[in-house]
Formats: C-alpha cells, structure tokens, sequence
C-alpha cells in the first residue's frame, strides 16, 4: 500500500455509494451549440463528400430532426466534456475514423490532407481532446494508457480495440494492474476500455469480447461492466465516468451493427435525461407472464420478435449495466411486472461465456418464488460458429426459445 499523490485528493475508490452520483444529461441549446461546432469546419477545407454528407446528417441528429446514432452521441459527450474543461485522451487502432466508419473525429482534406479536428475548436479555453491510432500491439498500448490514467486522474482516457478479441493480447494488463491495481496497491484507474462485442454471424474473431473474463474478475466493486443499449445510454455512460470522481476502470462492451440501427438511436431528448440508467425498464407492458433480461443488441432482436409475434406479456429488461449489479434498481422492475411471471436471462454467448453463470445466481437472489431460466448457445470451444448460415440458425432459435421455453 501507499499514499496517492496530492493530485488524487479529490478522487476516491473503495465500493461504491449513491452520492457519488452526478447528473449526466445537458440542455436542449447546449447539444445544439456543441452540435454546430462538431459538424462545421473552416472556410476552404476540402471535404470528403460521404464525411460532408454525414456531417450534415450529424447536425439534424443535434437538433432534432434525425435520431441520435452512436458515433454523434461519442462525440457530444467528448464535446461538452473538453468545453467544460475535461482533457479528453484516446487511442485505439483506427480510432480516428473509427473501425466502422462510425467516428471520423479527425477531418482530412482531400487536396492537401490538412487536418481538422472539430472537438478541438469547441470553445475558447477549452480542455486538450487527443485521439491517436496506435498500432496493434495492444498490451504496449493498454499499458501506456493505463499508466497515464493513473497520472492524470482528472482526465477521461479511452482505449478502443479494433474488434473486442483484440484485447485477449493484452490480458496481462488487465489481470495484473487494471483488476488488481486498487486491491494490491491502493492505485486507482478511470481508465476506459471500449471493446466491440456482438454476434453478427461474422465469425469467432470478430464476434466476442470475452463478457466472461472480465465478469470473473470483478469483486468489490474494483471494476465497472457495462454495454449501453442506445446511443444516449453511451453518451450518459461517458459523461459519469468523467464528472464523478469514483475513479474506477470501465469496461463498454460496444456495438458493431448497432451503431447505426434505428433500434439503438436516441432522440435528443434523450439525452437532456439526469442519469445514465443502469436498467432500462420496460414501459410497454405491465403485468407480465415473462420477463425477459439481457444486454446489449439481442435485447432490440427481441423487441423485434416480440412485435412480430404480437405478445402483450412478455416484458424486456435491458441490463446496461452488468457489474456492479443494480440489484435494487432491477428488484424494482421485477416487481413491477407483478409476482407470477419466469424470469429468462438471455445471452447471445455460449453456455460457457458470456455474463451466464455470473448472472444466474443473481437473479435467483432477486426473484422470490419466480422460476429463473436462460437462453443461450450451446456450449462451444469457440466464442461462434464461422458460418453465417449457422449463425442465423442459431439466432432465430435463440429468439423463439426467449419466448418459449418453460421451467
């Protein structure tokens, strides 16, 4: 153990407490005003006419007149973070455009290749906003930016993986210093690790972030779990875990195919909300025969599903955030949907990953006399099949199983 330098005095670990919250959500005029800075650019800057497109679609999502997709929503956050005097620094393999095409938080013009960078020309004054690609020698780069987490705590630090795999190369990192730092050295991280996770039928290289590994390695609130369901949900999430000041590594499990999906864009209002929610409930239906829980992209699926199959009982709860568990808050909801309905934790993951066998003892604790069940892929030495015949096979049983199987 050691003493902090004088530089953490404000800052705390230790388990958490609902003081610590803040509120996240901004005003109508001050997405609008962040919004206009992030889609214009200087008088004679060659653009590229698909980024000039999306710019353009950017400052309708800021004002309302589009849905808010993930990439606008980053960059709101980062926005009113470096405007308001945060220093935000970020590094990850094509992070500047974004292995998606999602970002482009970095403007090349096509004549000349000058750069511009909108979230630093936000505001007079206003904090550093870095973002770099690095190579891909993720436990060199993770362990740099952990390293500078523990130095500036005052900073939000972001690293990203190409594909959420990538991060099984930096698995020392996590294990020894990322999990362990505050337990074995009093040290503490905000360091923020944004991994791509989702089943897209692409593969078992581009399909899991390993939910599993890092579920294992939670306890005592030493680390934060979370994969947002929708754009503002991400936004809200970011901002936390800037403004708050219980400094804690972040774990985003993020979206591939829902990055742009109508189903996990936000309407501005969204984000004028207080709070990011660790569970978002379910508003369309009361009394419930079942309740589904999960996280992440199948839950839209089965909202797609359940509106095809015209169900009226069958409620689902979005866990946005998986650890540290928001017992209380889900208890809540539970009991919102009455007394008698199954309870159905369903993953997308194998039977041996995913957040399952953290998950199901949990829920038992909560749920009383309700039959606790799951769906999931049978249990498999690959995070996926490598066909995507195979995969949508799998994916269309696992959403007819969310609706029909019985304790």
């Amino acid at each position: 153990m050691r003493d902090l330098p004088q530089y953490w005095n404000t800052y705390y670990g230790g388990l958490y407490k609902p003081e610590f919250e803040v509120e996240t959500g901004l005003s109508p005029d001050e997405l609008s005003e962040l919004t206009l800075r992030l889609t214009t650019y200087t008088t004679g800057f060659h653009i590229h006419p698909k980024v000039k497109k999306l710019l353009e679609q950017r400052a309708e999502m800021g004002t309302g007149k589009r849905p808010v997709d993930y990439g606008m929503a980053e960059a709101l956050a980062f926005a009113s973070l470096v405007k308001a005097g945060t220093h935000v620094r970020f590094s990850g393999q094509d992070s500047r455009r974004g292995t998606f095409n999602q970002r482009h938080s970095v403007l090349t013009d096509i004549e000349n290749e000058d750069e511009y960078v909108p979230l630093e020309n936000i505001a007079p004054g206003q904090a550093r906003c870095e973002i770099y690609n690095s190579t891909l020698s993720e436990a060199g780069v993770l362990g740099f930016e952990y390293g500078y987490s523990r130095d500036y705590p005052e900073s939000l630090v972001l690293w990203e993986a190409q594909f959420g795999d990538f991060v099984n190369v930096a698995q020392a990192i996590i294990d020894q210093f990322i999990s362990a730092g505050e337990a074995k050295w009093n040290l503490l991280s905000g360091l923020v690790m944004l991994l791509p996770h989702g089943y897209e039928g692409q593969g078992p290289e581009h399909s899991s972030a390993r939910i599993e590994r890092f579920i294992q390695l939670a306890a005592k609130h030493n680390i934060q779990i979370a994969q947002p369901s929708n754009a503002a949900q991400y936004f809200h999430l970011l901002r936390r875990q800037a403004l708050r000041h219980w400094r804690k590594p972040l774990i985003v499990f993020t979206p591939k195919s829902m990055l742009r999906h109508a189903d996990a864009s936000s309407p501005i209002e969204d984000f004028t909300h207080k709070n990011f929610l660790n569970v978002i409930p379910d508003l369309q239906v009361g009394e419930a025969d079942r309740l589904l829980v999960c996280t992440g992209k199948i839950g839209h699926e089965l909202q797609a599903e359940r509106k095809k199959r015209k169900d009226t009982t069958t409620a689902i709860i979005f866990l946005e955030q998986l650890y540290p568990f928001p017992e209380q808050e889900l208890a809540a909801e539970f009991d919102r949907h009455g007394k008698n309905a199954d309870v159905v934790w369903v993953q997308e993951e194998p039977a041996n990953m995913g957040a399952l066998f953290n998950m199901l003892p949990r829920l038992k604790r909560i749920a009383g006399n309700r039959p606790v069940l799951s769906v999931k892929r049978s249990s498999s030495a690959s995070p996926s099949t490598g066909s995507a015949k195979a995969h949508e096979v799998e994916q269309k049983t696992l959403l007819t199983l969310a609706f029909t199987t019985k304790a």
